[in-house]
């Protein structure tokens, strides 16, 4: 690591493996400004800190729960370069809950119409299959 003189932090290979990032998503995170560059050793490489580490557990958190990127930029404050208000977060976060909740709805029909049609199949080694029926529809 004497490339690394005076520099304190890790290599994205560390990054990754100390948040279970994959190396191409914290490259496209860097892309997309979601992450910023970090600083450069005289060789090049690149040091994260462990500012890079919170914030990219905070991306990849926001991430798991469903928030697109560009809801996750808001919550960052990279929209409008300030920090979101309290009831900016809560409006775009109740926006994503109902958007959750129609999906949840959706499966549930979903769920329903498949179990009743699979209920109708005997499994039998026969042609006739009424799932195949209720997929190609009346």
């Amino acid at each position: 690591m004497s490339d690394h003189k005076g520099e304190t932090g890790v290599t994205r290979g560390d990054l990754a493996r100390a948040t279970g990032c994959n190396i191409e998503t914290i490259r496209h995170y860097e892309k997309t400004g979601l992450l910023p560059d970090p600083p450069r050793t005289n060789a090049g490489y690149r040091v994260y800190s462990a500012a890079h580490a919170t914030r990219l557990r905070f991306i990849l958190r926001a991430r798991e729960l469903g928030f697109s990127t560009e809801d996750v930029r808001g919550l960052l404050g990279l929209e409008d370069g300030a920090a979101p208000t309290c009831a900016e977060v809560k409006e775009r976060t109740e926006r994503h809950l109902a958007d959750v909740r129609a999906k949840i709805a959706d499966l549930a029909r979903i769920e329903a119409v498949l179990a009743e049609t699979a209920s109708r199949c005997s499994g039998a080694d026969v042609p006739d299959c009424p799932v195949l029926d209720a997929i190609t529809g009346p």
